[in-house]
């Protein structure tokens, strides 16, 4: 299936097709946008491509190719490269035309993309991206921008097509500065319910019903709807994996540090993620964090029939996981950027 092209007068040009950059690229096609992309692995293009885009050799072809390039990449060595490095976009890009970046990354670098743009007669925006998979196939992202603002008025259409909200957050750094405030939160959440579920299981309850009581209004929220059950159910297909999380928790801190800012409990939860990923669960969801809570507490919250006994620390094997008893993968406890 090839979709119908031409039908929005702007070409684009996507850099970055991972897991989320590939769902975004495919809805612009749908939208009728003239695409062009670019990933370091060419064969994650091919799908694209069988629908109507084209594949680009470098970023900088694409950049010329393209009147808005978007770029959705994995962190700082990814964006000095694709971006600052030869044959980058910088080398490619020409005056009046606007550069997105979609990554989640920090507001010092954000700032640097701004003036290195600028200084090329181009425009550029920083948009952090909320959302995980589910939601960029429905188009039900957010997307919170910074840069200015007549910049972001011009992009409004094609924001449009990716997300359900997108909001102007202020000068260049701003959107990624939003999006560390956001990760910050989820990340402490994400904890909470880690600990929650504990104290809820050594106190007998039943978790499925303590997830229950936790849609009501007092406790009410989208991450803990989302991040619940797949603890109970030992399900850790990754959706936003633990690796991306410890990415952004590193922006937070560095955020905070430059400012000299004590954020107490942010810190406690980014120990806690560096030691999930160092037991091999880097390549699982976030919701893998609750595993943590599982070694420390020596328990399980799998709710299940076949439910495991609580873990034998004097076992090494169970030290990696108390469910499933798989030694340590030194493969998936690095971070592959």
């Amino acid at each position: 299936m090839t979709y119908t092209s031409g039908m929005n007068q702007s070409i684009i040009s996507f850099l970055g097709i991972g897991t989320m950059g590939r769902v975004m690229a495919e809805n612009l096609l749908k939208s009728g946008y003239r695409l062009h992309v670019w990933n370091r692995t060419k064969t994650k293009c091919l799908d694209l491509a069988k629908l109507g885009a084209t594949i680009e050799d470098s970023p900088a072809v694409a950049a010329q190719k393209g009147d808005i390039i978007l770029y959705s990449l994995s962190g700082t060595s990814a964006i000095d490269s694709v971006i600052f490095g030869a044959n980058g976009v910088l080398q490619g890009i020409g005056p009046e035309k606007i550069a997105v970046d979609l990554s989640t990354t920090s507001p010092l670098l954000s700032k640097k993309q701004f003036e290195a743009f600028k200084a090329k007669g181009a425009r550029f925006l920083d948009a952090s991206v909320f959302g995980s998979v589910p939601e960029a196939k429905a188009r039900g992202l957010w997307i919170v921008v910074g840069g200015e603002k007549e910049v972001f008025e011009k992009a409004a259409s094609v924001f449009e097509e990716l997300c359900e909200s997108w909001h102007y957050m202020g000068g260049p750094g701003s959107g990624a500065a939003t999006g560390l405030v956001g990760s910050l939160i989820f990340s402490v959440q994400l904890q909470a319910l880690s600990e929650g579920l504990t104290l809820a299981k050594s106190a007998g309850l039943d978790l499925d019903q303590v997830i229950k009581i936790m849609s009501l209004p007092d406790f009410r929220s989208p991450m803990f709807e989302a991040m619940a059950p797949g603890p109970l159910k030992r399900n850790f297909e990754p959706v936003f994996s633990l690796k991306s999380l410890r990415k952004d928790i590193d922006y937070v801190m560095q955020l905070a540090d430059e400012r000299d800012l004590p954020l107490p409990a942010t810190s406690l939860v980014r120990e806690l993620i560096k030691g999930a990923v160092r037991q091999g669960w880097a390549e699982e969801n976030v919701s893998a964090l609750t595993k943590t809570m599982e070694l420390l507490a020596a328990t399980n919250f799998s709710t299940g029939l076949n439910a495991a006994p609580s873990v034998d620390f004097t076992d090494p094997i169970q030290l990696n996981d108390p469910l499933k008893g798989s030694p340590p993968d030194s493969a998936n406890s690095t971070l592959d950027k």
